[in-house]
């Protein structure tokens, strides 16, 4: 029978189910009729069918090369200018088909295991939404990074030394699964609270329900499959411009071509080097790269990061290098790199040992001591503020609610009808499985760190105070992610913490910086699977097996590729000896090895310190921890607005947080986009983003990463480049941005300002 759709094309089927009114309180009901949070109930199904099969033949396979192929391109992107992150609702939508492809011609005839009596069969049946659930937790693993491939990547493109395979293959997979303990303490409070709601992963739960419910096509308009090949095919063929044949499209910044001579207009303009007032581009690449599709951000996330980013570009930054702050001048206003008083990059050779690979205190003391550009300086005091906003806003605005979920957890009260369902159809997973891996991993990582030569520098118990950190932040950091979609770091803190600790040494500063920031990334990562787990009604025992190999099988992929890349690509990362256009630049790692220079070599001592130029940043640490205090005060004094408990001064704080890897034009291009997807449409055509929005965000995000791997395995790996004009240049072609402004530097390819 034909479905019926509602005058917008959206099936009926998709509107949201009729529910009782939510009982909140959690502590004197055993029964509640739905989630307590709207979108949860706008979204979610109520229903669940627990004798569908999950963990089949086709989950694995498909599963296993989701992961793989998600790795694969995720690190491939990485070293490049826009470095585009594919998510794993890519591989949602692109495995159903395949999904289905296969269970209509593989065969049901039981497989039976040589030698035992265990058998299965490659086709149990229709292809199921928990098959794709299990499959789409395999491409998360795919789609998340790996962090260790910076350590890597700094020690062999940066600082050209040599590092064993097998240390690098530890670290890089005790990392990843160092976090699976932490998620096993902290799930009752994340996972199973109905107050902690994820919404990164709506986007996937609607995706699922749109694409498993029966549609026919509307008249006059199209499928949701259909659409998603449209854009596909529309985003594949474009991006052959922006990647190929005129690069200089990623970033146009047009005030600079006006005023060509003019050091300060260029400042202004610069989209890339300089505050991008009237810069554009016309490339997904730019929009999504670094800050993820905006398509799959809250309104109110966006709303907050707007803010944030505006009062950082355009009011503190402008006013601190104008007013000649930090002798910030002397310097570009915007910059990842460390100089020297006299505004020349700071030669790091001077003031490391060669021999041991540690910090140079007398070739420091001959030398110079280390500067940034003022934006480095201050993205360094906001992300002191909102480490220190994040546990005042946990704790002012939850701090109640946890306390009562604390005491709800113990008497295992937690009974929204999500939570019951899959109590009364599933097994929960063993706390010994979380504890035993965690175990395991920590040796392995204290073997990594001890063992071969000891080339990581970190001792065993740099490990141990790197877990301390995760378990002291790893609540209010939850809270505040599966609330907001935003996860604020433990990278600076960590950084701060082990240059007062154990300074000079650089692979020691990062190290442990990675096992602090990742393992709670990774255990942040887990909980948000287990969630998506929960909404789609997975056994969580299915969950945890296949985020174990998907982690195992992310790691070994990533670790391949980039060691690949890093052991047959000339010149990768140095901009100055690639070919022009040629977008292996890694910005990213860039700033992972002068954060490296700023925490390692040099110390925070002598950065933010007493011996140092920047020790008015540790205000920040003040200044974030008072900053959500008037947000609660007016949230408390007028109850009735509610938009004054979604201003979330975290968010806020860091809301230019990304921008040494990102720049101006990749914000304003996000901003732009999110605000007219997420703000205007959601609100005029709610009908249309519910039918499209995510659909469009990963068709675009497909489409780039198709074409970029097809010119480079056709042209770019053989130097075939294109044709050479001015729009080759991966550059928005504001030489002067760059340029000092005080009086008596010289700069090379800069004027000299009297």
């Amino acid at each position: 029978m034909e479905q019926p759709y509602d005058d917008s094309g959206v099936p009926l089927s998709y509107q949201p189910e009729k529910l009782e009114p939510y009982n909140h309180n959690l502590e004197n009901s055993d029964e509640v009729n739905d989630s307590p949070i709207e979108e949860v109930r706008l979204t979610v199904s109520i229903k669940d069918d627990p004798t569908l099969p999950c963990l089949t033949f086709r989950t694995w396979f498909l599963g296993i090369t989701a992961c793989a192929a998600l790795s694969f391109l995720n690190q491939f992107f990485s070293f490049r200018q826009n470095s585009l992150s594919l998510t794993s609702v890519s591989a949602q939508i692109a495995v159903l088909p395949l999904g289905k492809f296969m269970a209509a011609v593989l065969p049901k005839k039981a497989v039976r295991i040589p030698g035992t009596k265990w058998s299965f069969s490659l086709n149990p049946g229709p292809f199921n939404l928990k098959e794709h659930v299990l499959i789409t937790i395999f491409a998360n693993a795919g789609s998340n990074g790996v962090y260790a491939i910076n350590i890597v990547t700094i020690v062999m493109a940066f600082y050209h030394r040599h590092i064993h395979p097998l240390a690098a293959m530890l670290l890089t997979l005790t990392t990843q699964m160092l976090g699976y303990g932490w998620a096993g303490i902290f799930r009752k409070f994340l996972v199973d609270s109905p107050y902690m709601w994820w919404p990164a992963n709506l986007v996937q739960v609607s995706l699922f329900r749109a694409l498993h419910e029966e549609e026919v096509r509307p008249k006059r308009a199209l499928t949701r499959l259909q659409f998603f090949l449209v854009v596909l095919v529309s985003s594949f063929a474009y991006y052959v411009v922006p990647n190929y044949l005129f690069p200089s499209i990623t970033a146009l910044s047009f005030v600079c071509w006006i005023w060509t001579d003019s050091v300060t207009a260029q400042i202004i303009g610069s989209g890339r080097s300089g505050l991008g007032i009237g810069s554009f581009a016309l490339d997904w690449a730019t929009v999504a790269a670094f800050n993820g599709s905006p398509l799959a951000y809250p309104g109110f996330a966006i709303i907050n990061i707007i803010v944030g980013f505006f009062l950082t570009v355009y009011v503190l930054i402008r006013i601190a290098y104008w007013t000649n702050a930090f002798e910030a001048k002397r310097f570009p206003i915007i910059s990842p790199h460390i100089f020297d008083s006299n505004g020349q990059e700071y030669n790091v050779g001077l003031v490391l040992n060669e021999t041991n690979f540690e910090f140079n205190r007398q070739g420091y003391d001959d030398y110079n001591k280390v500067h940034m550009s003022i934006f480095f300086a201050f993205i360094y005091g906001l992300s002191f503020a909102t480490l220190a906003a994040t546990v005042s806003h946990v704790a002012l605005f939850h701090g109640r609610i946890i306390w009562q979920q604390t005491k709800a957890t113990f008497r295992d009260k937690f009974d929204d009808v999500h939570t019951r369902l899959m109590k009364k159809n599933y097994d929960a997973v063993p706390q010994w499985w979380f504890y035993s891996l965690s175990l395991i991993m920590i040796g392995l990582a204290m073997v990594a760190c001890e063992g071969f030569g000891g080339q990581l520098q970190l001792p065993f118990w740099g490990v141990m105070l790197a877990i301390g950190i995760v378990l002291f932040f790893m609540l209010p950091i939850g809270v505040i992610t599966a609330t907001t979609n935003q996860q604020p770091g433990l990278n600076v803190i960590s950084e701060l913490i082990i240059g007062y600790l154990y300074p000079g040494r650089p692979l020691a500063n990062v190290v442990f910086k990675t096992y602090g920031y990742v393992s709670l990334v990774q255990a942040i990562t887990f909980l948000s699977d287990f969630k998506l787990g929960h909404y789609m009604k997975i056994p969580p025992k299915s969950m945890f097996i296949v985020q174990l190999v998907g982690t195992v099988v992310a790691s070994s992929v990533y670790f391949g590729t980039a060691w690949w890349l890093l052991t047959s690509m000339d010149h990768l990362c140095h901009p100055s000896k690639l070919p022009v256009g040629s977008q292996w630049t890694c910005p990213g790692y860039n700033v992972f090895y002068n954060a490296s220079i700023i925490w390692g070599v040099v110390g925070p001592l002598r950065m933010f310190g007493r011996l140092g130029l920047y020790v008015k940043m540790n205000y920040f640490f003040l200044i974030g921890l008072l900053a959500p205090v008037p947000v609660w005060i007016l949230s408390r004094m007028f109850p009735e607005k509610k938009w004054v408990r979604l201003i979330n001064m975290p968010i806020i704080i860091s809301g230019a947080g990304n921008m040494l890897q990102a720049t101006v034009v990749n914000y304003i291009c996000w901003i732009t986009i999110g605000v007219f997807f997420n703000i205007y449409v959601y609100r005029r055509y709610q009908s249309w983003w519910a039918r499209h929005n995510y659909i469009l965000s990963s068709g675009l995000d497909a489409g780039v990463a198709f074409m970029a791997i097809l010119c480079y395995f056709t042209l770019q790996i053989r130097d075939i480049n294109g044709m050479r004009w001015w729009g080759l240049e991966l550059d928005d072609h504001c030489p002067l941005a760059s340029c000092p402004t005080a009086p008596g530097i010289q700069v090379k390819d800069c004027p000299i300002f009297h």
